[in-house]
């Protein structure tokens, strides 16, 4: 089996010295006892040539500082899953009056964890969830398998469905990408299963963004309009608003800059008034003028639009400070807006801010723009 370490670091353009030193960091933040330097440039080069094996301890300082899963550490396939014996009728009905006794109470619980995943990935990044995120939809995953009856598998299914598109959008964040498509379409089955159009909508939508990552966006324009089928009259205006606003990114960066602004003149005419930016209906849904602001001037930029870099000054100046990553995101928009005429010394500034951004939450994702557009200046 391939060892996957040299992988991860390498999507984060981290020599083998890099490594060594985040692992020092990580511990002395934690507390934690590890090698020696010298010690840790001979495991570091042994892991990654298969010459020695990543003990527990060193996995669990690895895998928070990459944000990946033990499976991908190791190279490993998916990890199956737990097979009952076929005598395990006890152990099968445990599990099953287990599930039977899963009231909303315990699956509000679940939703504020999500809820509390959420807030910590906008801040600090998806890399150091990784673990959290997993054990959080494993137990999400055996509480709907051994549901049997509608009344409690739809809120859990609820429940999971959310959580497996927050995981899905942080996979990809971390680079991990065939992770991501696998947390979507769980997230899908789940939404189907919880009868909900909007969050299979939600669901559909962020997958389109994996095939845009993936060269594919053409497809991933299809994909995002089907999204917007399956919602249809069920969406509420700002998730309707978001949607097209996601279909004019993906326009933009398939070349379709007439499709693109169509899309855009949708989003705001969905767009509810007012400064609230989050759906009472969808929470994961953040859109407000100010966010359309920053979306629109992505979108314009990336068609090369002399309109995107006052968009995107408007939408800096009333940026929320604890959306760390989107504002990398911001000011890579404004380093290619810049780049579009002819501003190239604004252009680098902004990209050396996106990148301090960017390495504060260890978005591989946004670290790959960054690179693309400092290869272009």
């Amino acid at each position: 089996m391939t060892n996957g370490l040299k992988a991860a670091r390498s999507a984060r353009e981290w020599s083998q010295e890099r490594l060594v030193r985040e692992i020092e960091r990580h511990a002395h933040q934690h507390r934690l006892t590890v090698a020696s330097t010298a010690s840790l440039r001979v495991y570091v080069s042994e892991w990654e040539n298969g010459r020695r094996s990543i003990s527990a301890r060193y996995a669990k300082i690895l895998r928070a500082l990459l944000g990946i899963t033990d499976d991908e550490l190791h190279g490993r396939a998916e990890a199956l899953a737990v097979r009952i014996a076929a005598d395990g009728y006890d152990e099968l009905i445990s599990r099953i009056d287990a599930a039977r006794n899963v009231s909303l109470t315990m699956v509000t619980t679940f939703m504020d964890q999500t809820e509390l995943f959420r807030t910590m990935d906008r801040q600090m990044g998806a890399a150091s969830l990784v673990d959290p995120m997993t054990g959080h939809l494993a137990k999400l995953e055996d509480a709907l398998t051994f549901a049997v009856l509608p009344e409690t598998r739809r809120p859990v299914a609820l429940a999971l469905a959310g959580a497996a598109t927050l995981a899905a959008w942080q996979a990809l964040d971390v680079g991990a990408v065939e992770r991501a498509w696998r947390h979507y379409e769980l997230g899908k089955r789940a939404a189907q299963e919880a009868d909900e159009p909007m969050y299979l909508a939600h669901a559909t939508a962020e997958q389109a963004y994996v095939l845009c990552e993936a060269g594919r966006a053409p497809v991933a324009v299809q994909l995002i309009r089907d999204a917007q089928r399956v919602g249809g009259k069920a969406m509420s205006p700002r998730l309707t608003a978001w949607l097209y606003a996601a279909e004019a990114e993906i326009c933009a960066r398939a070349g379709m800059p007439d499709d693109c602004r169509r899309a855009l003149e949708n989003a705001m005419r969905y767009l509810p008034p007012g400064e609230e930016a989050r759906d009472a209906d969808m929470l994961s849904i953040f859109l407000n003028e100010g966010h359309l602001d920053r979306w629109r001037g992505n979108a314009l930029a990336l068609i090369g639009d002399y309109e995107a870099v006052s968009s995107l000054y408007g939408a800096l100046d009333s940026a929320d400070p604890t959306f760390i990553r989107a504002s990398a995101g911001l000011r890579c928009d404004l380093a290619q807006a810049h780049m579009a005429r002819g501003e190239y010394d604004q252009a680098h500034e902004h990209l050396r801010q996106a990148r301090l951004l960017a390495n504060r939450t260890g978005s591989v994702r946004h670290r790959r723009r960054i690179e693309h557009l400092m290869q272009r200046l």
